[in-house]
């Protein structure tokens, strides 16, 4: 039994009293320090037209965050491929690559990760957006790296990162598994098909060059203080953002007193505990609880966490105490 790797999942979270600059700092700042505690990557989202989001453009923001770090794999959690077109993504990851050879992780999702005006303003075509297109896209996209297309992508060609695919349903996993690919599931906003698709992933596994078995990794939003009071404290600008997103009117990250003071409807308040089932929310031992059974569920092979908290150093001290208080325990054969 080994210690079960931990990484780090970033979306450069915006304060209501902040700005985008400042955001990108704390997560400059995020990235170091989760460095040098030992995380195993630090992956940043793509989000579009979300105002508490600042990680609109993760290979801009990776090679940031590659020349700020020396040791720690950066990558995307991922690039929402029907955004854009399979050689700019080689091109721009080949480039960081070429760069940071070594430490690159090019995690490749299939939603676009925005509503679909914004897809569309992105992409300047309907083609390519639909799920019909993404396993054709997305093999277009690894043969850029390996020669496979007409086109030479330079950087590209021979500078392959490291390729995830992401999700949050079966269709992903069923395609990870068929393609040979390590597979990240987004436990922290779909919890419920959790367990159904990684099954369908390690069912449907085929070896392939770069993986001769399943790996899982499974991220999942964990918010850590000295109590549970606290921590509670600390995550209500969380859910309430994600509240707001759900119903169409996405803010600037509010600050915990004003999360606290919100007057949730019975029904807000019902959707905010569903959010947060089966994450870890609290003291380090109530977390480590927590993170156990997800363990113990999962057999992930690998937890990749993520903690949207409005103080920066509160967020860099819940991943200091999952690390010196929770990572010791949780193990992995």
């Amino acid at each position: 039994m080994t210690e079960l790797p931990l990484s780090v999942l970033d979306v450069a979270p915006v304060a209501a009293n902040g700005s985008a600059g400042e955001a990108l700092r704390f997560t400059t700042e995020l990235a170091r320090r989760t460095e040098a505690l030992g995380y195993r990557r630090f992956w940043v989202a793509e989000h579009h037209n979300m105002p508490a989001i600042a990680s609109s453009s993760p290979a801009v923001l990776l090679a940031h965050l590659a020349a700020a770090t020396t040791t720690i794999r950066v990558g995307s959690g991922g690039v929402m491929l029907p955004n854009h077109a399979p050689l700019v993504v080689a091109e721009q990851f080949g480039t960081l690559e070429a760069l940071h050879p070594g430490r690159i992780d090019l995690g490749i999702g299939r939603a676009p990760g925005t509503d679909q005006y914004t897809a569309l303003a992105l992409r300047r075509t309907m083609e390519g957006l639909s799920a019909e297109n993404f396993p054709e896209e997305l093999q277009s996209l690894i043969g850029y790296f390996t020669g496979g297309e007409r086109i030479l992508a330079s950087p590209g060609h021979g500078e392959r990162p490291e390729v995830w695919l992401l999700g949050s349903s079966g269709f992903s996993a069923q395609l990870a598994g068929l393609m040979g690919l390590p597979f990240a599931f987004a436990h922290h906003f779909s919890s419920q098909n959790t367990l159904p698709a990684l099954e369908l992933y390690r069912r449907t596994f085929r070896p392939s060059e770069v993986l001769d078995r399943p790996y899982a990794m499974v991220a999942v939003s964990a918010t850590v203080a000295e109590t549970d009071e606290e921590a509670e404290f600390l995550a209500g600008p969380a859910s309430l953002s994600f509240l707001r997103l759900r119903s169409g009117r996405p803010e600037a990250l509010a600050t915990p007193e004003e999360a606290a003071a919100y007057p949730y409807t019975p029904r807000e308040r019902e959707f905010v505990l569903e959010r947060r089932a089966g994450q870890a929310l609290g003291s380090p031992a109530t977390a480590r609880r927590q993170l156990t059974e997800l363990l113990e569920q999962t057999q992930a092979d690998e937890f990749m966490l993520t903690c949207m908290v409005y103080d920066l150093k509160a967020r860099i001290r819940s991943f200091e105490l999952v690390r010196q208080e929770i990572a010791p325990h949780l193990r992995t054969s």
